[in-house]
């Protein structure tokens, strides 16, 4: 087992009468993706806010990087949050350069990561440019550079490819991965469950303040791999509208997961005789189909 990052130890956190964190344990292993998800409200961005020393922890011990407080490591730690943040009179080079200045790096060393990341991303030529003038996926590249360019030992990115088109979302993956090999552990918080199944080693889920999974997509998905088929059928989910061990419905338009209540060979069966079938496996279900059926309200809560 790798040496870790990031170490919590129940760990839990109370606004007034909301406890937005729970007894939460989690380790995050040093060079890691480590997966961060979670429905609104849930206790994902407090954790995270822990983690970085923004919040104390009302009981519960934290370590990051080998010391007790971030801010022991601070100079070690890039943050993307959320809210995104720039200087907007300011361009784009000397925004990126007052990032690498509070964390103590030369200015020659700043410069030499700037020009490089700059040319990476494909923004050489916006460098003299004031930030105001960037478009929304051009100011995300550049919010993305601020929180590399000190080479970081710890990444962490909350929702780094919102509002991206796909060819800046794939230009900015890239770069996450290339800190990774790098030898950066990176903490990549996001609702995308498609990018955490791409990219990340570990999954942690985080819900109504308690961690309800952690472990790597392949143990997860194994523990709720039994109840799941994947099926396409002529008639597409409306034939499998009323069949009695139909739990639920994910309809991907040329094809259906489905969450089975009985014996899938017998479901099989009864559906044979309503539909031609076209297409059926059991198969392992989705990181998304695990979100919902954990974070779906509840009947009563609906």
């Amino acid at each position: 087992m790798p040496p870790s990052a990031i170490s919590l130890r129940n760990v839990s956190k109370r606004f007034g009468d909301h406890q937005a964190v729970d007894d939460v344990s989690l380790t995050v292993p040093e060079g890691s993706i480590y997966g961060f998800i979670g429905p609104n409200g849930s206790g994902k961005t407090t954790t995270i806010r822990m983690i970085i020393n923004i919040l104390v922890p009302d009981s519960g011990e934290i370590s990051v990087l080998g010391r007790p407080r971030a801010s022991d490591v601070r100079d070690d730690i890039g943050y993307l949050p959320e809210e995104r943040g720039l200087y907007k009179s300011m361009t784009v080079h000397r925004v990126l350069r007052y990032y690498g200045q509070l964390k103590g790096k030369a200015l020659a060393d700043i410069d030499a990561s700037i020009d490089d990341w700059l040319t990476r991303l494909d923004l050489g030529s916006w460098a003299d440019k004031k930030v105001e003038t960037l478009s929304k996926g051009m100011a995300q590249k550049v919010q993305f550079i601020a929180s590399v360019i000190s080479r970081p030992k710890l990444l962490i990115l909350d929702e780094p490819f919102s509002g991206l088109d796909p060819v800046n979302t794939e230009t900015l993956r890239d770069a996450v991965l290339e800190m990774r090999r790098r030898g950066t552990t990176i903490v990549f918080s996001t609702h995308d469950m498609n990018a955490a199944e791409r990219m990340c080693e570990r999954i942690f889920m985080i819900f109504k303040g308690r961690k309800v999974l952690d472990g790597t997509l392949d143990d997860i998905q194994k523990e709720y791999a039994h109840d799941t088929a994947r099926i396409r059928v002529s008639g597409g989910a409306a034939a499998l509208t009323g069949m009695a061990s139909v739990e639920s419905i994910n309809d991907h338009g040329n094809f259906q997961e489905v969450r089975l209540s009985g014996d899938p060979q017998l479901f099989l069966q009864q559906l044979v005789q309503k539909t031609t079938v076209q297409q059926f496996e059991i198969t392992k279900p989705s990181l998304h189909d695990i979100f919902v059926r954990i974070a779906r309200p509840a009947p009563e809560e609906s």
